[in-house]
């Protein structure tokens, strides 16, 4: 296995958090009432339970490095997550930044951050 990392971001509730990102073409690979797994091709996401997180204050966040960012914002968009600049859940479209990166950003409904970033 070559190395890799998987971030771990907070869920108030993991039924819900199962749920939406279920809509991006996530799936479930592990659950327990102190952790779930979600996966999505090369991509893995780990969540920790946290009940009283108020998602307006989250500073959690993460970058996804994808092979093929058009296909995971087609997902976004047909979720009905809003391309909206307040609110929660929702996202900003991709743009080329300064760095010469292409990304997207994505706030789940507890609040963090997806940085979504098109590989070379």
């Amino acid at each position: 296995m070559t190395d890799h990392a998987t971030p771990n971001l907070p869920a108030r509730d993991f039924a819900a958090t199962a749920a939406f990102y279920a809509m991006l073409g996530f799936e479930e690979d592990y659950r327990s009432q102190g952790w779930m797994i979600l996966s999505r091709g090369g991509l893995t996401l780990e969540f920790f339970p946290w009940p009283d997180l108020d998602p307006y204050q989250s500073s959690f966040g993460s970058c996804l490095r994808v092979d093929d960012l058009p296909g995971l914002m087609a997902q976004v968009e047909a979720s009905g997550v809003p391309d909206a600049r307040q609110g929660i859940p929702r996202y900003h479209p991709p743009r080329l930044e300064d760095s010469g990166l292409t990304i997207a950003y994505l706030i789940d409904p507890d609040g963090s951050l997806l940085r979504l970033i098109q590989n070379d």
